[in-house]
């Protein structure tokens, strides 16, 4: 039924502007409101009729007999898939998002703003998942014997972000060692993942063992992602949960408070956005987001994937109201995935 409704281009306008109208107002659309908009100029009752036909295929719904109608999740889908994926970014958006990320001087301050427009965008949360270890793009190496045996494994990220982990190996090390071993890996795999760091040291150890026996071993044993990464495998920034928190969507107070401790978690947020990393679209939007909690129905969540150097892999978006700009943040989100990636692989 949804289909054959929005079969008809006049339709799928009049739905387009019921959604803009109530996004804009938060107050049920009346047909009188969009025949005045509307560009062919149709009359009040042929708008009712639309609407009517609309409201059947489940796409709005009137709140009580006298109101207007309200766009149901489903003509937010439409609308956000069909219509905003279309527009574009106005230019004084573009500049504004160019200015504030080219003024970052280090890759926190760089997060924090992106994560500060993000959430300005979307009336809701900006989110920034980092990369994993195992992904990120290195640009030096410490380790750091300690009294007890342990070694801390201090790896500096493209742009200065520091990650430190302590380790104890299965083998004992002197200080002197795990020098060379650094001064090696410096030298020799600046701007790599620790990923591909590990692939080329076990492919060097594999042909010569007689000349890479006693150092790369060490490497090995010391830049495992899989003990680097056991206890958090990526870094998420949250901005903007003071205007989340105050939508009038989530004025529920036991699911808000329920919907703020889920996304406290963070690790919700983490396997939402690295799933858009795999979907096939360029901006992944997706209208309700139940796997966060219950309230969750009642927000979208719009995310694209960044890059590193080409190498390290992210995501970034937004999560908030469904009655959302749809317009503006998809095509922000988008804009600022490829911005994002410009800035951090600068460094």
């Amino acid at each position: 039924m949804t289909d054959s409704v929005l079969n008809s281009k006049r339709n799928q306008q009049v739905l387009a502007e019921i959604v803009r109208a109530y996004v804009t107002t938060g107050e049920p659309v009346s047909s009188r409101a969009i025949s005045k908009s509307h560009a062919e100029q149709l009359s009040s009752a042929s708008i009712r009729n639309v609407m009517a036909d609309l409201e059947d295929a489940g796409l709005l719904f009137q709140p009580h007999t006298s109101a207007g109608r309200v766009p149901t999740a489903a003509a937010y889908r439409f609308f956000a898939q069909q219509i905003a994926a279309q527009a574009k970014l106005n230019d004084e958006d573009k500049n504004w998002i160019r200015k504030e990320l080219e003024g970052a001087t280090t890759v926190e301050e760089l997060t924090e703003r992106a994560g500060h427009m993000l959430a300005a965008v979307s009336r809701g949360l900006g989110i920034i998942v980092m990369p994993p270890l195992a992904h990120s793009v290195l640009e030096h190496v410490r380790f750091l014997l300690l009294p007890d045996g342990r070694v801390v494994v201090v790896l500096i990220s493209l742009g200065g972000a520091t990650r430190d982990k302590v380790l104890r190996p299965d083998h004992e090390f002197t200080q002197p060692e795990l020098d060379r071993t650094a001064d090696y890996l410096n030298r020799h795999y600046n701007g790599w993942t620790l990923e591909a760091i590990r692939a080329d040291l076990l492919a060097k150890l594999a042909s010569d063992k007689e000349r890479y026996g006693k150092l790369l071993p060490v490497a090995l044993e010391l830049c495992d992602p899989a003990l680097l990464d056991a206890d958090r495998s990526r870094e998420v920034y949250v901005e903007g949960a003071a205007q989340f928190a105050s939508a009038p969507e989530l004025t529920g107070a036991e699911s808000l408070r329920e919907l703020l401790s889920a996304i406290e978690e963070k690790s919700r947020l983490v396997a939402l956005l690295n799933g858009c990393i795999e979907a096939p679209e360029p901006v992944h939007v997706q209208i309700g987001v139940k796997e966060i909690n219950g309230a969750g129905e009642h927000l979208s969540l719009i995310t694209a994937p960044y890059m590193v150097r080409d190498q390290g892999q992210g995501s970034l978006g937004v999560l908030g109201p469904m009655r959302m700009q749809y317009e503006r943040a998809i095509t922000a989100v988008a804009y600022m995935a490829r911005a994002f990636s410009e800035a951090i692989s600068r460094g």
